[in-house]
């Protein structure tokens, strides 16, 4: 009976994208003559009927026909059965957890109170937005988008069909269900932290050491803040890391910098707690590695050697369900003799 009336339900708001109901010409204060074609009426009339089971079995059929404005990636049906595959989950038959899950991945796909085309995506070339979906503290997940090679979101779905427009919104389907991010998902898919994500990798090659990579992929691991160091932080050929230390790189032979020293120096840049940054306070800030000294008047950090990174304010506050990521423009260090 459970499907039967999610079923009727789904037909009921087709037959309203056909405008073939009792709706009057005035409905939804749209003027005569003009009917209201929300995101969800968009949805089905594109033939996404998962993702429309999917919103009525986590009550967010009503959210998104709503005044919006909202953009949506909408996972196509293909994607939709792989998620359920893999996770064996069944829209008719939810626990409490599960719905909240799905509710939580559904939020994931959608940007509230912007209307954002592909158009707007493009001029932006990459960055970062929050989604409706929550990680630590109740705080709105990020998400990264790339537009060197198509519209890629969190370098993991590719928008396969662009700019449908509804009254409250704009849909983009995509090839893939965008799976709620992690620390590892924002480090490896902005390519100015591939420098990051390679020291992360380097310093579990040590014994002992913190395992990075298995960590920050971890959605249930801590949550942490990460201040991650640019590309040019580590390699700049004048202000780099591996300069001022007069490095080649990272390496177990003389003149490069270990696995123990990458793994020392890496700990300084982790603090063990959701720090947003309008929660961090001048003065000691307490790393897994040691303390170092924040100033929130310039948005700085020093550490024990008088050396000043720059917290990048335009790259703040990227929600992980894990934790949160600030890029900072210079490694910190331990203190050095």
């Amino acid at each position: 009976m459970k499907i039967i009336s999610k079923t009727l339900k789904l037909l009921t708001v087709f037959l309203l994208v056909l405008g073939v109901t009792g709706c009057s010409d005035d409905d939804d204060n749209n003027g005569p003559g003009v009917q209201a074609t929300t995101v969800v009426d968009v949805a089905l009339a594109n033939g996404l009927t998962s993702l429309a089971a999917a919103l009525e079995a986590t009550d967010l059929v009503t959210t998104l026909q709503g005044t919006g404005p909202f953009t949506v990636f909408a996972p196509d049906n293909d994607a939709f059965d792989a998620l359920l595959t893999a996770t064996g989950l069944d829209l008719n038959n939810l626990s409490a957890s599960e719905e909240a899950l799905v509710r939580n991945i559904l939020l994931n796909h959608v940007i509230m109170g912007q209307n954002l085309s592909s158009t707007d995506l493009a001029n932006a070339g990459s960055g970062y937005t929050n989604v409706a979906a929550t990680g630590p503290n109740g705080e709105n997940l990020s998400l990264y988008f790339n537009t060197t090679n198509g519209v890629v979101i969190n370098g993991q779905s590719t928008v396969t069909n662009a700019d449908l427009t509804a009254t409250n919104g704009t849909i983009h389907i995509v090839d893939t269900v965008i799976d709620l991010p992690t620390i590892a998902t924002f480090a490896t898919s902005n390519p100015a932290l591939s420098t990051l994500v390679a020291a992360l990798q380097y310093a579990d090659t040590g014994a002992p050491t913190v395992p990075y990579i298995n960590t920050v992929s971890d959605s249930e691991a801590g949550p942490f803040t990460v201040f991650a160091p640019t590309n040019d932080a580590f390699t700049d050929p004048t202000n780099g890391v591996l300069a001022e230390l007069g490095l080649s790189g990272f390496g177990e032979g003389t003149g490069e910098l270990n696995a123990a020293t990458t793994d020392t120096v890496l700990l300084y840049h982790i603090v063990g707690a959701n720090v947003q940054s309008d929660q961090l306070a001048t003065g000691t800030v307490t790393t897994l590695g040691g303390d170092i000294t924040a100033n929130t008047s310039n948005f700085t950090l020093t550490d024990a050697n008088g050396r000043v990174s720059n917290i990048v304010t335009s790259l703040v506050d990227i929600q992980a369900m894990n934790g949160v990521v600030h890029v900072i423009d210079k490694v910190i260090l331990f203190p050095l003799p």
